[in-house]
C-alpha cells in the first residue's frame, strides 16, 4: 500500500480518490506474487476441526477419525469452507485504498475434489475487477473482486472461488448513510427466555445426515431443506470463528507494530491513541458504529461458511457439493439471531460423473426481525441407486 492512494478529509478517516482508483485498477489480473501467510497451510485434523468448531459444525465427518475412516471418503475430509482459512485473499485481505473500510460482501465458490486430511495449500490470486456502486449505506463504493485457484500438494485443483469486499468511506457510512437509519434508533435486541428456548429448539432438532445416504433419485424440485439456526450473535461467537479461521489483521505486540508499520492507513488508534487493526469492528461497539455499522457485527467468511453448513448437513456424507454464490445483504450486529431456510429448485444428470445427479438449491437467511441477512445458491452432487 502507498500513502498517495488517499487524501484526508476534515473527518477522522481517508476518502476514495481517482488517483487511488487509477492506481488500483493498475493491479487487475496481474497475479499477487507474495500473499500474505494463510493461517492454515495444511488441512491437519486439528485445524479442520478448528474451523468447524468455529461456526458450530460437529459433523464427524470433519470431527471424528475413527467415524470418517468408515465413509466413501476413507478418513477425515475438511469441510468447503475450510479453505477461507488457507487464503486472506478469499478472506477479504485487499490492497490499495489505505483508511477506506473493507466490507466483505460475498463469494462464488467451485469445488473440484475433497480437501483431505494434511493436504497442504497453495495458492494462486489476483484482482479480477472493479465496479462503482452508489449505496445506501456509504453512497461512494467500490467493489473490489478477487479471483483465488486453490491447489493440493499433487498440484491437483481443489477449487477456485470469487470474493469480494465493498470499500466504503467511513466518514460518509457514519454521518450520511441511511441504510441502518431506522435501526439506530431501535432499543438493543433483548430475549424472554421463552424465545430463547424456541431458537435453542432448533439446535436440539439438528439434523446430521451422515452416513444415511441421500440419494439423487429421492431429491425433487421444491423439497424443503430444514431449517438451521446460527445465534443469537454474540461477540464470544465471533471469536470462535477468528479461532478457527485466523482472522486477517489480528496480530500481537511486536508482529502487531511490523503490519500496521507496512501498511500505512491500517492502524486506527484506539481510545488509548494505540493503533489497532480495523477488524475490531467485529468486537468493539464504538469501532464498528464510527464505520456506519450498527454494532459490533459477524464476519463475513463466518456467514457465507454457515450457508455451506446448511448444504453439508443436508447431502450427507456420499453427497458433494460442487458450486456455492453468496451474497450477503446486511450486516449481522451482536444479538441477531439467523435463521436459514432453503429448497430445491432444479434436478439434472451429471454429464461428467455418471451414476450421479446434480441438484440445484436456493436458501436465504433472515434475522429475528425477518430482515434479509444474505441470499444463496448451491449445487449438490448426489449418488445414484445402482440400476
Amino acid at each position: 500500500m502507498s500513502d498517495n492512494t488517499a487524501e484526508n478529509t476534515p473527518g477522522n478517516f481517508p476518502r476514495i480518490t481517482e488517483q487511488g482508483m487509477d492506481d488500483l485498477s493498475r493491479r487487475i489480473g496481474v497475479k499477487i506474487a507474495n500473499e500474505i501467510e494463510p493461517w492454515c497451510h495444511e488441512a491437519t485434523r486439528d485445524n479442520i476441526r478448528h474451523y468447524a468448531h468455529g461456526i458450530g459444525d460437529d459433523n464427524p465427518l470433519w470431527c471424528d477419525p475413527d467415524y470418517a475412516a468408515g465413509t466413501r471418503q476413507g478418513g477425515l475430509v475438511a469441510l468447503p469452507s475450510f479453505l477461507f482459512s488457507t487464503s486472506r485473499i478469499i478472506s477479504g485481505y485487499v490492497g490499495g485504498l489505505p483508511g477506506i473500510h473493507a466490507m466483505w460482501a460475498g463469494a462464488d465458490w467451485t469445488w473440484h475434489k475433497w480437501i483431505k486430511r494434511n493436504d497442504e495449500i497453495k495458492t494462486e490470486s489476483y484482482l479480477k475487477e472493479l465496479i462503482e456502486h452508489d449505496t445506501r449505506f456509504s453512497g461512494r463504493a467500490v467493489q473490489q473482486i478477487y479471483h483465488v485457484d486453490f491447489y493440493n500438494q499433487d498440484g491437483d485443483k481443489l477449487a477456485e472461488a470469487d470474493s469480494w469486499c465493498f470499500r466504503t468511506e467511513r466518514d460518509t457510512a457514519r454521518e450520511l448513510g441511511t441504510k441502518y437509519k431506522d435501526l439506530k434508533a431501535k432499543p438493543a435486541q433483548r430475549y424472554t427466555d421463552e424465545e430463547l428456548t424456541d431458537i435453542y429448539r432448533h439446535y436440539a432438532e439438528e439434523q446430521v445426515r451422515g452416513a444415511e445416504t441421500r440419494y439423487f433419485e429421492d431429491v425433487a424440485v421444491g423439497d424443503e431443506i430444514p431449517t438451521m439456526v446460527k445465534g443469537p450473535m454474540t461477540v464470544t461467537g465471533f471469536i470462535a470463528y477468528a479461532q478457527g479461521w485466523g482472522g486477517l489483521y489480528i496480530r500481537a505486540n511486536k508482529l502487531n507494530w511490523k503490519q500496521i508499520h507496512a501498511h500505512p492507513g491500517l492502524g486506527i488508534p484506539n481510545k488509548f491513541n494505540i493503533p489497532d487493526c480495523p477488524e475490531r469492528v467485529h468486537w468493539e461497539n464504538e469501532m464498528a458504529t464510527a464505520v456506519g455499522a450498527p454494532g459490533a457485527y459477524d464476519y463475513g467468511p463466518e456467514r457465507c461458511s454457515w450457508m455451506t453448513h446448511h448444504l453439508t448437513n443436508w447431502m450427507g456424507d456420499d453427497g458433494f457439493l460442487v458450486h456455492v454464490e453468496n451474497k450477503i445483504r446486511r450486516h449481522n450486529p451482536e444479538g441477531d439471531a439467523l435463521f436459514i431456510k432453503g429448497s430445491v429448485t432444479g434436478v439434472h444428470d451429471d454429464d461428467d460423473n455418471p451414476g450421479f445427479g446434480l441438484v440445484d438449491v436456493a436458501h436465504e437467511a433472515r434475522n429475528q426481525g425477518d430482515e434479509l441477512s444474505i441470499i444463496g445458491t448451491g449445487t449438490v452432487r448426489l449418488p445414484k441407486r445402482a440400476s
